[in-house]
Formats: structure tokens, C-alpha cells, sequence
């Protein structure tokens, strides 16, 4: 079952964070995520009322008056990857966020894999951001021309601290 996180998931969300990274700094970047109130949304993943895969959104600044925003992180417990569950925590985040108006989306992350759902290098082009230029930099359009032409995006302060790579 996916469904909207809730306050008291929290603890489990970040558990499952570390182990599918085996660090803290995506623990650490969704409690500041939180705690700066630069959270969208974020859905968990549930198996037999334990959380098991967490997606978040996190609203980003751009140049022009539509929504943009950003998913990181994307995280499944070991034991349930590569079962579909993250695909099916993409899908259902993408469709949420085109329920909140959202024009766009970034991300950070492997190519083949969110290539699957429609994000691309191409799309992020012409978007100035601090990861631009690094591989796994893309962008999906929500709505038509989302990313047509040059636009500059901020992400929350919270990115600042977060590693370059993946998340």
C-alpha cells in the first residue's frame, strides 16, 4: 500500500533511509527538509504495517510562476529492492504531484532508471541549478512545456549540505 507519510512514520522513514544508503545524510536531509517546512509531499511505502520504501518531494524556486520540485530522496529497504516497489512509489508520487499542480520535475539520480518514467538529460538543459552539468541531472515535464527555453531553479537550503551524488 502506498500512502502519505505521517508525522509518526518518521522514525521508520529514517530507518529505512540508512539502510537503503548506509549513511545518514539522506536521514539528515529530510528531517531538515521537514524542519524548514520545504516538504511538498512524501508517501511510504507499507507492508504489513511496517514502512518499507519512502519517496519526498521538496518544493524548489524558479524563475517563472508555475511549480517545480525535486525528488530526493527515493529509498527501499534492501530485502524489497528491485520487487517493483520503488517504481510503484515513482509512479504514484508522479501522479500526486500532478494532483498538486506541479509543472516539473528534477532529479537527481541514475538515467536508466528514471529514464523509465519519462525524466531525461535533455529535459533538464536548459534549466540553470546547482547540480547542473552532472551526470543524472533530468527533468520531466508534468505539463506542456514545462522546461521549454532557459529557467533557473533554487533548491531548499537543505541541499547545500546534502552529498553531490544520487540520492
Amino acid at each position: 500500500m502506498i500512502r502519505h507519510a505521517r508525522t509518526a512514520d518518521h522514525p521508520a522513514i529514517e530507518a529505512v533511509l540508512q539502510a537503503a544508503f548506509g549513511r545518514g545524510d539522506e536521514g539528515r536531509l529530510v528531517s531538515r527538509l521537514r524542519a524548514d517546512g520545504d516538504v511538498a509531499f512524501e508517501l511510504v511505502a507499507e507492508e504489513a504495517g511496517e514502512v518499507v520504501g519512502h519517496i519526498l518531494f521538496s518544493r524548489l524556486w524558479a524563475d517563472r510562476r508555475e511549480l517545480y520540485a525535486g525528488l530526493a530522496p527515493l529509498a527501499v529497504l534492501p530485502g524489497r529492492q528491485k520487487s517493483g516497489l520503488g517504481s510503484a512509489l515513482v509512479r504514484a508520487s508522479l501522479e500526486t504531484a500532478r494532483e498538486f499542480g506541479c509543472h516539473g520535475i528534477l532529479v537527481l539520480g541514475d538515467p536508466a532508471y528514471y529514464g523509465r518514467f519519462g525524466f531525461s538529460a535533455g529535459a533538464a538543459a536548459g534549466v540553470g541549478a546547482p547540480y547542473r552539468g552532472l551526470a543524472g541531472f533530468q527533468a520531466l515535464a508534468l505539463e506542456d512545456h514545462a522546461f521549454a527555453g532557459e529557467m533557473s531553479v533554487s533548491y531548499p537550503d537543505a541541499f547545500s549540505d546534502a552529498p553531490s551524488e544520487p540520492l
